[in-house]
């Protein structure tokens, strides 16, 4: 990647990749995922009758990542206002990191939601995804315990804690 990064809609050619991509890093951060979690982040096609999934390429129209953003509630989302968008399954390509892509997707995001007359963007993230955390913090999202979740199963059957943020998108320009 040389190059600037581009943001567009998913191709059906661009799906296996990003299911790759997405599967390859939640793998890394949690070591084991539950089959019904698994089916879920690589079913990117089944995703689109609720949700809008984007992907970053470069300049060769290689995928670098992906991210799905839902614009009402749903089976996919923990909204539950029409005025609410929420952020799934970002993930980018490891050796696309740290250089701005998965900005790149949020932002893009944030832009549509605001093009859609969204208040409010929300997300859940897991403990552990420190550097996510940052991402998001940096872009202006701030923390929300109220609405955090505990997923049942993973990490060693505790569960796995997600942490809420949400965006205020008429108090950030």
């Amino acid at each position: 990647m040389n190059g600037a990064v581009q943001i567009r809609a998913v191709r059906d050619h661009d799906a296996p990749v990003v299911a790759r991509i997405t599967l390859a890093v939640y793998l890394d951060e949690f070591g084991f995922l539950p089959d019904d979690y698994i089916a879920e982040l690589t079913d990117v096609l089944g995703r689109l009758g609720e949700a809008h999934v984007l992907v970053a390429v470069d300049e060769d129209d290689e995928v670098l990542g992906g991210i799905t953003y839902v614009d009402r509630p749903g089976r996919l989302a923990s909204i539950d206002r029409p005025d609410q968008a929420e952020l799934r399954m970002l993930a980018v390509a490891p050796e696309a990191q740290g250089r701005g892509v998965g900005t790149a997707l949020v932002q893009a995001c944030l832009d549509q939601a605001r093009a859609d007359g969204k208040r409010e963007v929300m997300l859940h993230t897991a403990a552990s995804m420190r550097r996510a955390q940052r991402l998001y913090e940096r872009m202006g999202f701030h923390r929300a315990a109220e609405r955090d979740l505990v997923v049942e199963g993973g990490v060693d059957e505790g569960g796995i804690h997600l942490l809420a943020y949400v965006l205020d998108l008429e108090s950030v320009a």
